[in-house]
């Protein structure tokens, strides 16, 4: 009498396991069709390819410099609430461009209250030491203003987000789409 309620059981589990293939080939094509839509006036030899994703999994630079695995790496970590190191680490990168002076003090204020600040709305994970620090860093702000804290969370994403991105049913399923594509055409 068990295995035939057993039997049922991994009937239904094979059957889930199925859509969810289906469901996450969906969630592929359909993230690939929304990368290529954002990025659509770009020229053919700019289009997401197959060996340009691959090359993501070298290294988080490299994942960082593609205009379509930027964009990638953020869905992921927005999908596991967890995009403030990434808005941080992009924030700063546009915070060294600036050359006024003025909008560079005012700049800084705004990061360090949004990210820096211990209760923040994306307070980013550093030591006190580096946040006490980036206090007095932004009463006479530079471009070197945040670069400790950059150069943590860089670390945090490196050992942490980026494996898991990695790994990651987006990533995966994106890189079999292509795959398929590649073959096919």
């Amino acid at each position: 009498m068990p295995s035939l309620i057993v039997e049922p059981l991994n009937t239904q589990h094979f059957i889930m396991d199925q859509d969810d293939r289906k469901r996450n080939k969906n969630i592929g094509k359909n993230f690939m069709c929304r990368l290529q839509c954002m990025f659509s006036h770009s020229s053919s030899s700019e289009r997401l390819s197959l060996e340009d994703t691959q090359q993501w999994s070298q290294s988080l630079e490299r994942l960082l410099e593609s205009k379509y695995g930027m964009a990638t790496f953020r869905n992921f970590l927005k999908s596991e609430y967890s995009d403030e190191n990434i808005e941080f680490w992009l924030t700063c990168e546009e915070y060294k461009k600036i050359k006024s002076s003025f909008r560079m003090s005012s700049r800084a204020k705004k990061i360090y209250e949004q990210f820096i600040k211990a209760e923040s709305p994306k307070e980013i994970n550093i030591d006190y030491h580096t946040r006490e620090q980036i206090k007095r860093n932004v009463k006479t702000s530079t471009i070197h203003c945040f670069d400790d804290a950059q150069k943590i969370v860089y670390g945090l994403m490196e050992r942490d987000s980026y494996p898991r991105f990695l790994r990651s049913d987006i990533y995966r399923t994106l890189l079999e789409n292509l795959a398929a594509d590649a073959t096919k055409g």
